[in-house]
């Protein structure tokens, strides 16, 4: 499988203009979804999960209570690639479905 590649910065902001909630933060693209309680946020997580294993892309994530922050980035580019972008769809699906 080849090495993905990071996207320019241009490409970073036209991606984002297409990515409903989400931002650039630390270099990563970055959103904060909100549930009703923790078992929400928690399934909400179980389906991600599922979705970034059949991408072989894992996201860095943090989850307090009905909190759940999304941060991605490819490491081994050094930086955001379409996988990160297309992850990032994946995700928004969810939480809009």
């Amino acid at each position: 499988m080849p090495r993905p590649l990071k996207l320019s910065d241009s490409e970073i902001q036209n991606a984002l203009h297409s990515l409903k909630g989400w931002s650039l933060a630390a270099d990563k693209l970055h959103r904060e979804f909100k549930f009703a309680d923790f078992i929400e946020a928690w399934g909400f997580m179980s389906r991600a999960a599922l979705v970034a294993q059949s991408m072989d892309h894992h996201p860095e994530w943090f989850n307090v209570y009905s909190t759940v922050r999304v941060d991605l980035s490819t490491h081994d580019a050094n930086g955001i690639t379409a996988l990160d972008v297309n992850l990032a769809t994946a995700i928004n699906s969810l939480f809009d479905s």
